[in-house]
Order: structure tokens, then sequence, then C-alpha cells
């Protein structure tokens, strides 16, 4: 038997769907409003090629893969720079108001900018493949869309690290002075374990952010795939259907993200909630 609350929680979606089923027949204009039935028939067969640009769910992948290795990188660099910020009061005083410069500015504002840099370079560029299928795969993951992903990405984890490391109890950190631990078991030890809730938060929103930046990096000219230039070549062509398809693959995938984040936390972390 299916709980009241999921229930409840069902009544708004199903009645909105109805809503729009009934206006989109009484409009009977597909470009202003498409009808439920055929955007299900797009998702219910999401391989189907779409105005010959691949089907949904390749182009899915392709933003997914984009995503990944944008956000990797901005991890990486995010938690290191943010733990040796947050521990080091000099480096803070150093380096924060200088990355704080950058910390407005939209990562959409960095496209001109960007575009200018990297132009159409891949990683089939630096990787020096000319030809074949790996050239297709990496020729179709632009240096300009791994730059704004890693924007998006970088100053949310950033901050998060920065705060969780300075909130870690000075008594921990004295008392394994006090035991002999040197700066490396201090980091790996001490202020890493101590600042996890705060760094797995910023992935967390680092990573919507990420998702958001790359869709609408890809419905900028020059992109040739994803799920962004879907959205955008589809409604050049006045296929409403296929655009709203696209958005709901979006708001899916972020939805799963999410969903995967708030699992992670609360496995790993509860702990730290219940402290609080």
């Amino acid at each position: 038997m299916i709980p009241k609350r999921y229930i409840k929680s069902m009544i708004l979606p199903v009645l909105f769907i109805i809503i729009w089923q009934m206006l989109s027949i009484s409009i009977d204009n597909a470009i202003i409003l498409p009808r439920v039935d055929s955007i299900t028939e797009l998702l219910i067969r999401p391989t189907q090629d779409l105005l010959s640009i691949g089907s949904l769910i390749d182009n899915t992948i392709i933003s997914v893969i984009r995503v990944i290795i944008g956000y990797i990188i901005a991890s990486i660099v995010a938690i290191t720079l943010g733990m040796i910020i947050g521990y080091s009061h000099k480096l803070d005083e150093f380096l924060l108001p200088f990355l704080s410069i950058f910390r407005p500015i939209a990562p959409l504002a960095w496209v001109p900018l960007v575009l200018a840099w990297f132009g159409v370079s891949s990683l089939a560029t630096i990787t020096g493949v000319e030809q074949g299928s790996l050239y297709i795969q990496l020729n179709n993951i632009k240096l300009s869309m791994l730059f704004i992903i890693f924007i998006g990405a970088f100053f949310p984890i950033l901050t998060n690290t920065i705060y969780g490391v300075k909130s870690v109890k000075k008594t921990l950190i004295d008392s394994a002075l006090t035991l002999g631990a040197n700066r490396k078991q201090i980091f790996t030890k001490v202020l890493l374990p101590a600042s996890l809730p705060s760094i797995v938060t910023g992935l967390r929103i680092g990573l919507g952010v990420a998702w958001m930046c790359l869709v609408s990096a890809e419905m900028l000219p020059g992109s040739l795939s994803g799920i962004g230039y879907l959205i955008t070549h589809a409604y050049t062509v006045a296929r409403t259907d296929v655009v709203i398809a696209g958005m709901i693959s979006i708001s899916l995938v972020g939805g799963f993200l999410e969903f995967t984040f708030q699992k992670i936390e609360n496995k790993f972390f509860k702990w730290q909630r219940m402290e609080r």
C-alpha cells in the first residue's frame, strides 16, 4: 500500500499534468503548448534520434561527462585550496580577498572571455587525437565548457571547505599537536574528517551549480552536442515538445544528483547533525 504522504505529494503534479493536457488540447497548437502524450512518447523512447543530432540519452550522457570532468577538477582544486586557507590565517588574509573579487561574477559572464581564450579547443586538441571514434568523443568535450563548469563548482566548494576547516574545534588540533602529530597528520587525521560534512555540502551545491552552468553554456553559439544544444536547436525548428522533453531530462538528472548526495550525507554524516 502506498503511504499517504506520497499520495499527497503526487496530487499537485497529477493536477498540473491534467490541466496542461486540457489546455494543450484546447489551444491545439503544438508550438505554443505541446500535448503531454507527445512529450511522454519522447521520454519513453530516449534512444531515438531527434532532429538528426542524436538521441535524448546520447546528448544527456555527453552533458553529464562534461560536468563530471569539470566538477572533479574543481573539487580537487577547491578542497585543497580551501583546507590550506582555512588552516592558515596568513594565507586566509593573503588569498581570500583576491579570490573574493571573482566570486560575485556569474559563471556565464565568463563565456565571451572563455570563448576568446579557448575557442573551439577540446580534449582532442590537448591529447593530439585527430581521428577515429575517440576523436569524436574527445572533441565533444570543449575546454570552454569545462572552464565554465569549473568556475560554477569552484566557489561553493571552496567556501564550504574553508568554513568546515575553520569550524573544527581548536582543542582537537591542540590535542593532536600535544600528542606529536605533524602538519600532514593534522590535515589528514583531524581537519579533513572533522570538516567533511561541510565539504560534502559544498560538493552538493557545487554540483548543482555546475550542472546548471553547463546546460546554459551548451545553449551558446559554438556548441554541437549536449542537452542544452538539443534544446536550443529544437527551439530554432519550433519543436517545443523536444524543448520540454530536454527540460524534463535536465530536471531528472539534477534531481538524481541531489538525491545521491543526500543519501551520502544521511549515511556517512548523520552523526554530525546529531551533534549539532
